[in-house]
C-alpha cells in the first residue's frame, strides 16, 4: 500500500462553481455599502469645511447695509418731519486678533486628526472585509470536516451494529458508537450554524449575500514578515501608525486651544472701513439750505478699534485651566496609544510567526495522524484495538485537517493585522493576497475526502 503526501490530497477537491466573488470583490462592495467608511469620510470632510470657517474669522468681513427712518420733532421752537435713508458697504479687516489665529491652527489639526481617522477607518474596513472573508472560508472548512467527522463515525457505527448483530463483539462498542455519532451530529449542526453567522457577518459589510467564495490556492507562501525584526516593525508603527499620528493631532489641538484661552487677555485690534449715502427728505429749517433739506450726503469712513479685556469676570483664566488639563489628558492618551501599538506590534509579529511554524507543523500532523488512523483501523479488523480507538483516531485526524487550514487563515489575518499595527496596510495589500486566490482553488473538503482515497494498489 502507498500513502500520497500533502500535495497529492488537497488536488482532489472538484473546482468550486464560476459564479464566486474574490476579496477584491467583496472590498470594492465594502467601500459603496458600509456605513463606518461613509461616516469616517463624511466626518473628514465636515472637519474640512470647519477649519474652513475657522479661517474665515481671519480675513475681511464686508457686508451692506441699509436704513429707513422717519422723524418726527414737535417743540416750542422747532416742528419738523422728516425721513432718512442711509445704505452702503462696511468692511471689517481683523489685524490683531491672537485667538482667532490659535483657533485656525487648532482647527488645522483637527482636520489632520479627522484624515489620520479616516485613513485608519480605510484600513480597518480592509481588516474588516479580510476577516468575514476568510471566517467564511473557515467555517466552511470547519462544516466540512464536521460533515466528513459524521460520516465516518456514521460507518463505525452502522459496522459496529452489524458486528454486535452477528456476536462478534460487545453492545458496550456499539453504544460507544453511537454516542460519537450523536455527539458529531451536534457539531456538524453547530457548524453550519457557524457557517450561516459568518455569512451574515460578511454581508453586513457588502450588502450581499455570496453562497460561493474564491479560496487560497494549495501553493499559497507563508512567508515571514520582513524584516525580520520586530523592533523594526515597532519604529515604523511607532512612525506611521494612524492611531498614533491621530492622538498626536489631538495633542497639537489641545495645547492650540490653550494658546487660544490665554489670548484671552490680549487686546484686539481691527480695521473698519465703510462707504454710503445718506437721503434726508422733508427736513424744513430756516438754518439749512434746500440741498441740505432734500439732498443727499456720501460719507467715507475709515477707523481703528482697539479692545482691551480688563475684566471677564474670572472667564479667562477659568478657560486656561480648563485647557491646561485638556492638554494633560491629551499627553497621557497619546502615550498609552504608543504603548499599546508597542505591545501590539511586537505580539503581532511573534504571532504570525507561530502561525507559520503552527501551519509547517500541523502539516505533517495531518499525514501523521491519517497513519494513525489506517494503523488503528487495522487493528480493530484484527482486535487488536478496540472502538474507542478508532472513533478517536477519526476525530483528531479531521481535527488536524481543520487546524491546519485554521492556522492558515490566521497567518493571512495576522499578516495584515501586523501592517495595520504598523501602518503600512493598503488596498494594494488585498490585490496580492487575491492573486493567490482562485475559484478553482481546492479546500479543505479535498483531504477529507481522500479517506476514501488514500490508499492505493502498490
Amino acid at each position: 500500500m502507498k500513502k500520497r503526501l500533502l500535495s497529492g490530497l488537497i488536488g482532489l477537491l472538484a473546482a468550486q462553481p464560476a459564479l464566486s466573488m474574490d476579496l477584491v470583490e467583496t472590498y470594492e462592495k465594502a467601500l459603496s455599502y458600509d456605513s463606518g467608511i461613509a461616516t469616517a469620510r463624511a466626518t473628514f470632510e465636515a472637519q474640512q469645511a470647519a477649519s474652513d470657517v475657522s479661517r474665515s474669522n481671519l480675513l475681511p468681513q464686508i457686508g451692506a447695509f441699509g436704513e429707513a427712518s422717519h422723524t418726527d420733532v414737535d417743540g416750542p421752537s422747532q416742528d419738523a418731519a422728516y425721513k432718512t435713508y442711509a445704505y452702503g458697504v462696511e468692511l471689517t479687516q481683523p489685524l490683531f486678533r491672537a485667538d482667532a489665529w490659535f483657533n485656525y491652527d487648532a482647527s488645522q489639526f483637527q482636520t489632520e486628526a479627522a484624515r489620520a481617522e479616516y485613513n485608519l477607518a480605510q484600513q480597518q474596513l480592509i481588516l474588516d472585509v479580510a476577516t468575514a472573508y476568510f471566517n467564511v472560508l473557515r467555517a466552511a472548512d470547519t462544516l466540512t470536516t464536521a460533515r466528513a467527522t459524521e460520516a465516518a463515525i456514521q460507518r463505525q457505527y452502522e459496522q459496529a451494529q452489524e458486528r454486535f448483530d452477528v456476536g462478534l463483539i460487545a453492545i458496550t462498542e456499539v453504544y460507544e458508537a453511537r454516542a460519537s455519532y450523536d455527539d458529531s451530529k451536534s457539531q456538524r449542526i453547530a457548524a453550519e450554524s457557524d457557517l450561516d453567522i459568518a455569512r451574515e457577518q460578511l454581508a453586513r459589510l457588502t450588502g450581499e449575500y455570496t453562497e460561493e467564495l474564491n479560496n487560497l490556492r494549495t501553493n499559497f507562501p507563508l512567508g515571514r514578515p520582513e524584516p525580520m525584526d520586530p523592533s523594526a516593525w515597532e519604529n515604523t508603527a511607532l512612525s506611521q501608525n494612524w492611531q498614533i499620528q491621530s492622538a498626536l493631532y489631538d495633542l497639537n489641538t489641545s495645547e492650540a486651544n490653550l494658546k487660544s484661552a490665554k489670548a484671552g487677555h490680549l487686546p484686539t485690534l481691527d480695521l473698519n472701513a465703510s462707504y454710503g449715502n445718506t437721503e434726508i427728505d422733508g427736513l424744513e429749517q430756516p438754518t439749512l439750505t434746500q440741498g441740505q433739506r432734500d439732498g443727499t450726503t456720501t460719507e467715507g469712513r475709515i477707523a481703528l478699534t482697539l479692545n482691551v479685556p480688563l475684566y471677564m469676570g474670572g472667564g479667562t483664566q477659568a478657560g486656561v485651566r480648563q485647557q491646561r488639563s485638556q492638554v494633560i489628558v491629551a499627553e497621557q492618551s497619546l502615550e498609552t496609544v504608543r504603548r499599546d501599538v508597542r505591545v501590539n506590534t511586537r505580539s503581532l509579529f511573534r504571532t504570525v510567526n507561530t502561525n507559520i511554524e503552527s501551519a509547517s507543523a500541523l502539516e505533517q500532523t495531518i499525514i501523521s495522524r491519517r497513519s494513525a488512523l489506517d494503523a488503528t483501523r487495522a487493528g480493530y479488523e484484527v482486535g487488536t484495538r478496540n472502538i474507542v480507538e478508532v472513533l478517536d483516531a477519526e476525530r483528531n485526524y479531521y481535527v488536524a485537517l481543520r487546524d491546519f487550514a485554521n492556522a492558515r487563515y490566521d497567518y493571512v489575518i495576522n499578516t495584515l493585522r501586523l501592517k495595520q499595527a504598523s501602518g503600512t496596510l493598503s488596498p494594494q495589500d488585498l490585490v496580492d493576497l487575491n492573486n493567490w486566490l482562485s475559484a478553482s482553488a481546492p479546500g479543505i473538503e479535498a483531504m477529507a475526502n481522500e479517506e476514501e482515497t488514500i490508499d492505493d494498489p502498490s
